[in-house]
């Protein structure tokens, strides 16, 4: 599955209104091109016309990604994203910010995420965000998908590495040579067993954020409890 940028957009925007304006939803075809051109919540901006998101919607249905409410006055559309590739809702959720707003730190995705999952921790993006990176090569015979989720590696002056879903090609800024000249690097680097030290270091970055945050809860506590005594 490769998807280009407006059919991402497209599938992104479906997702999103269904699990926050769910009374809208489907969505027409207005609404949906709406959606798509929306200047908040949105990287990049863009400016989508009816055509091009008549085009990408046919597509998505030719994947069955997406699929027409026919009994409506006026055509609507919804996702079948959570079936085809057996998602969890925050894995669904996950993917759906990735796919709006580009790549993004386990940090960012959590403070975005309020309106489509709710996370405990960053430890919970954290294990989601492996969960899709960890799932099983494509396989027909298995209708596995392989994995959907990859880390890029840090950007100078960044404290965190930021994901980028597998739905589409990835930012230039988050491949090498290698991984251009071979499709099936993606999948083989997202795997546990060959993590790089990249992955490996944001991992313990995300860890100690989460530690880090757990303490000045406690600290908070103690503080409140020696107030009461």
């Amino acid at each position: 599955m490769h998807l280009d940028p407006i059919q991402l957009r497209v599938l992104g925007s479906l997702i999103e209104k269904e699990i926050t304006t769910p009374e809208n939803y489907p969505l027409s075809l207005n609404a949906l091109v709406n959606a798509g051109n929306q200047r908040s919540s949105r990287d990049p901006v863009l400016d989508l016309t009816e055509e091009e998101v008549r085009q990408a919607l046919h597509s998505l249905e030719d994947l069955a990604l997406v699929t027409p409410v026919r009994d409506a006055r006026v055509p609507k559309y919804e996702h079948r994203i959570r079936t085809v590739l057996n998602l969890r809702r925050d894995e669904t959720a996950v993917l759906c910010l990735l796919m709006l707003r580009g790549p993004q730190t386990p940090g960012e995705l959590r403070s975005r995420a309020d309106r489509l999952y709710t996370f405990d921790d960053l430890t919970a993006v954290q294990s989601t965000l492996e969960r899709l990176a960890a799932r099983p090569a494509a396989d027909a015979a298995t209708n596995e998908t392989g994995p959907l989720a990859t880390i890029l590696p840090r950007q100078p002056g960044s404290r965190e590495s930021r994901y980028a879903h597998l739905l589409g090609a990835l930012p230039e800024t988050g491949t090498s040579p290698e991984t251009q000249s071979d499709p099936h690097a993606d999948a083989v680097s997202a795997t546990p067993n060959s993590l790089s030290t990249v992955q490996r270091i944001a991992r313990l970055e995300t860890e100690v954020a989460a530690l880090t945050t757990a303490l000045r809860e406690l600290q908070t506590r103690m503080e409140l409890l020696e107030q009461n005594n």
